[in-house]
């Protein structure tokens, strides 16, 4: 089981016949990508914030909230890395503001649960380093 905001855009996308509905949903969601605010992570971006196996050149920053739930932010570095946008955009939305314990319970497949079963290998090791680097971060953060 998931985060709720997470599991209810997964069945919004499963729910979706058709694998263009889903592609055009996902490509909205890497519409509304904002990066890392200037604030929080300035170019050149450090080497610990970077996901490996990433050929969009994803970095990824954990700040605890005052709650104790987590705020995500990344950058993209190839602005052709839509997929990497897009899961950057979704795990904002639905897993900014969740709790280190409720990040780390999320499976890895959970991407393929997002994108359907047409990734590539290397987009699928890409896409999967982002959540696991923000499964890393939020490990930072148990109490």
């Amino acid at each position: 089981m998931y985060p709720e905001k997470l599991n209810s855009l997964i069945k919004e996308l499963s729910a979706l016949q058709y694998p263009q509905d889903r592609m055009e949903l996902l490509v909205s969601y890497a519409d509304k990508f904002k990066e890392v605010p200037g604030e929080i992570a300035k170019r050149p971006f450090p080497k610990e914030s970077e996901v490996p196996f990433c050929e969009s050149g994803a970095y990824v920053w954990t700040k605890q909230n005052p709650d104790g739930t987590l705020k995500f932010y990344f950058a993209i570095e190839n602005p052709q890395g839509i997929s990497a946008m897009a899961l950057a955009a979704i795990l904002d939305k639905t897993l900014s503001g969740e709790t280190p314990k409720n990040i780390l319970e999320i499976q890895e497949d959970v991407v393929e649960e997002i994108f359907g079963q047409a990734l590539s290998m290397g987009k699928n090791m890409g896409l999967t380093g982002i959540l696991q680097k923000i499964k890393r971060d939020a490990k930072k953060y148990l109490n």
